[in-house]
């Protein structure tokens, strides 16, 4: 089914509702963080360091509703209020804030990310940050830009010169797992960013400026659009329902720049994985 209704849609017009409604919630959550995060409505999630702020919410209620006007009857998958969960046909997938705990602290690396999937695969996304007003988007087939800048991701061909990218889960006991693969890995690369957006990791190794990242444990609405500005960018990807066991553990994300493909996952197997 996604290749044909794929290829009745017209991802470019996908595109540009993506731009606009994400850009419209960044907004949003820029000129509201000072009092989202200090009037008391700061709540946890899956652990206390998982913080959801009245931003979050205020964003995605402003993107489902510009969405009920643009593509009315289209279903809506978020973080804060769930929605459709079937994969068949054409669904809206939006993390109102990737980088929470950042936009609690003034750190400015968080993002609103936006993609429209069809079957459950991204067909055209937008990433915006609020901070920077810097603009992420692809549509399949058509590229992946940064504003009107083509991306394209980095030439590294050596694992020990290449800088990586990885998350942390919010529980402990992940944590620890997740502590001593990175420190096996950093034997083997230039270095290790942990910037606490999925989202724009994602989109850093379609710029170039990672050349590979990986992450056990996000869910849908944290990879849904930067996934597809890295692969339009030209990232190898493993989603995290890969049909075969590669050693690199359930619910595991990879995008990494063709040339260290094998090395990083080989780098991980090695480390005990993601």
């Amino acid at each position: 089914m996604f290749v044909g209704l794929a290829n009745e849609l017209d991802v470019e017009t996908l595109r540009t509702v993506a731009v606009q409604v994400a850009s419209q919630a960044a907004d949003l959550a820029r000129t509201v963080r000072d009092e989202a995060v200090t009037d008391g409505t700061v709540d946890t999630k899956s652990a206390e360091t998982d913080v959801v702020t009245a931003g979050d919410r205020a964003a995605e209620r402003l993107v489902r509703e510009r969405l009920a006007e643009l593509r009315p009857g289209e279903g809506v998958l978020g973080e804060e209020e769930g929605g459709e969960h079937a994969l068949d046909g054409l669904r809206w997938v939006v993390d109102p804030i990737d980088g929470t705990v950042n936009y609690l602290y003034g750190f400015p690396w968080y993002a609103v990310s936006l993609a429209a999937q069809v079957d459950g695969r991204s067909v055209a996304g937008a990433v915006v940050e609020p901070a920077s007003g810097r603009v992420w988007s692809a549509a399949l087939g058509h590229g992946a830009y940064l504003g009107d800048r083509r991306l394209r991701v980095s030439g590294a061909e050596r694992l020990d010169l290449a800088l990586i990218g990885t998350g942390f889960a919010y529980k402990v006991e992940r944590r620890r797992e997740q502590a001593a693969t990175v420190g096996k890995l950093l034997a083997e690369v230039r270095d290790i960013r942990r910037s606490g957006s999925a989202a724009l990791d994602l989109c850093a190794v379609a710029a170039g400026w990672l050349d590979g990242y990986y992450e056990r444990g996000l869910n849908r609405w944290d990879w849904a659009a930067g996934a597809l500005i890295a692969a339009e960018a030209g990232a190898e990807l493993r989603l995290p329902f890969p049909d075969t066991d590669d050693g690199l553990g359930d619910g595991t994300i990879l995008c990494v720049t063709p040339g260290i493909g094998t090395a990083l996952k080989d780098a991980l197997r090695r480390s005990g994985g993601a």
